[in-house]
């Protein structure tokens, strides 16, 4: 795009002593720029980019970082020439918030691109302020005959693929951003803060794939300023950032964001780490996760501090923003026979039928960071999923779902479709009672996709209970194949404005279709 905002070269300090030389394509920001202990000359800058989050019809959340402590100021307008254009006071960006801030946007007009951009202005003089970064974006429509296109993925930096500069970084980003989306829905392990990105890495052809590293990724994510570096990470990608500044997102989280497989209340054995309680760990990730991503109900004048939440998209969609992560009970072997904690927890399942129940969308997008009906396993004997390779009735966290699918039913909730992503590959499956052990609920389809800028794994096995058939699957033969060796996956969801019909593409990178399934519209179950 022609605003896509001049990142400058990083300084010879921000790259980790034998790691590789980043060429002047990838320019990187400054990683170690942001402490306030460095006496810093000149006027405030922004080069880690700009993302804008949770869009609706009228709002929207734009978020930047400073080199040092800066007042935000975001410019508004209906062209790129910035003629009559509306600016928002956003807050003073310091180190409390590692220099990151966002405004909320109100007032917008419903369909319309928004150009914006932000400055970053010295609080002690405001005179002086730095080069403005550029950005743009969609409202959601106000009119359903306008139609709503998104993408959806997950999964980056995972199993020690991180950014390689001999294939350009994360090209991914670049062809989703081309395909210009309406916004981007990332499902979860937006990093990997238990893995270690090393220099170089041998592949099993005898090929070497290089990543660019910074000292946070030397080591797993225990501190506060661990995590932040980790999310930081990913930013150091100029596809990355030029995506954020054309595409907004919608983003939740997983497990990789804080340590593999976590649930609440575990106590690590890993030598790896010094702290050992989890929550605390979980914790920090999230104060991080608030501060690099502009998400809603995150943000620092909401009063919530949660990751569930309803995103509304014009009168065709609503997104239901799932938290599988922090409120459910510990992995187990999942054979309770009653469990009303779940995946979930009790007062989020409350939440999520309450929403459903409310909504009026044509087509309810469940946002889920975990599959449903594929065996996802932790250890030898315990499950990290919702499945437990029981086919029989539903029990342990089974059990949470089949009362929700139950409720979706008998209320005549009509349009939900589930995406994720999680298990490295991609696929379709239908749910149907008439497969099912469990029969009192709709057909219903889930569709997964992934990864962005990770390892790809052999497809997992299906759990009988919920009735699923897998329609399509592509998925590699062996674990941890590099994104050197295969394509990156990522879905489409494409909603006509006429018909109201919902498409959903399997993509692979390159530009391949993998699968089509059309959906109609006004059905409990199809």
């Amino acid at each position: 795009m022609s605003d896509r905002p001049r990142i400058p070269s990083p300084a010879r300090r921000s790259v980790l002593r034998g790691s590789l030389a980043v060429p002047a394509a990838l320019a990187l920001p400054a990683v170690g720029a942001a402490a306030p202990a460095f006496a810093l000359s000149g006027r405030p800058r922004a080069a880690w980019g700009v993302q804008v989050g949770d869009v609706t019809s009228s709002s929207a959340l734009v978020w930047v970082r400073s080199d040092r402590l800066a007042r935000m100021i975001v410019e508004t307008s209906a062209t790129d020439s910035f003629r009559r254009a509306r600016t928002w006071h956003g807050p003073l960006v310091g180190s409390g918030t590692d220099f990151t801030g966002t405004t909320p946007l109100y007032g917008l007009p419903p369909g319309e691109q928004v150009h914006y951009r932000v400055t970053l202005a010295d609080p002690h003089d405001p005179r002086r302020t730095g080069e403005p970064v550029r950005g743009t974006f969609r409202t959601a429509p106000a009119r359903r005959r306008d139609g709503v296109r998104f993408l959806w993925s997950g999964d980056i930096a995972g199993q020690g693929w991180g950014i390689n500069p001999d294939i350009g970084g994360y090209v991914v980003y670049d062809e989703m951003r081309r395909l210009d989306p309406d916004f981007f829905l990332c499902s979860g392990d937006n990093i990997y803060a238990d893995g270690v990105i090393e220099p170089r890495v041998t592949l099993p052809d005898g090929r070497v794939w290089r990543n660019v590293t910074t000292e946070e990724k030397a080591k797993v994510a225990e501190t506060l300023a661990e995590y932040r570096g980790n999310f930081r990470y990913n930013l150091l990608d100029h596809n990355l950032r030029a995506f954020n500044a054309q595409v907004p997102s919608i983003v939740q989280w997983d497990d990789h964001e804080v340590r593999n497989n976590w649930y609440p209340g575990q106590i690590l054995d890993d030598a790896r780490y010094t702290e050992k309680n989890v929550d605390v760990l979980a914790a920090r990730s999230m104060r991080a996760f608030g501060e690099y991503f502009p998400v809603s109900t995150l943000h620092a004048g909401s009063g919530e501090g949660r990751m569930h939440r309803v995103v509304r998209h014009g009168p065709l969609l609503d997104v239901f923003v799932l938290d599988m992560r922090s409120f459910r009970n510990a992995n187990s072997p999942g054979r309770q026979p009653d469990d009303t904690t779940g995946i979930l927890g009790a007062e989020q399942l409350r939440w999520l039928k309450h929403e459903l129940s409310r909504s009026r969308a044509v087509w309810k997008v469940i946002a889920a960071d975990m599959p449903l009906g594929l065996v996802v396993t932790d250890g030898e004997t315990d499950f990290e999923a919702v499945a437990q390779g029981d086919p029989g009735a539903p029990l342990g966290r089974e059990l949470q779902i089949a009362e929700l699918l139950r409720f979706i039913k008998h209320r005549r909730i009509t349009g939900t479709v589930w995406l994720t992503a999680d298990v490295h590959y991609t696929s379709a499956q239908h749910y149907a009672p008439e497969r099912a052990v469990f029969k009192d609920f709709a057909p219903f389809w889930e569709f997964v996709s992934g990864p962005l800028a990770a390892g790809q794994f052999q497809a997992n096995a299906l759990d009988a209970t919920f009735g699923p058939d897998r329609v399509f699957v592509r998925a590699p033969d062996r674990a941890n194949v590099s994104p050197m060796e295969s394509p990156q996956y990522f879905g489409e969801v494409d909603i006509d404005g006429d018909s109201g019909e919902l498409t959903v593409r399997l993509r692979a990178q390159g530009g391949s279709v993998l699968f089509t399934k059309v959906l109609q519209p006004g059905c409990v179950g199809q």
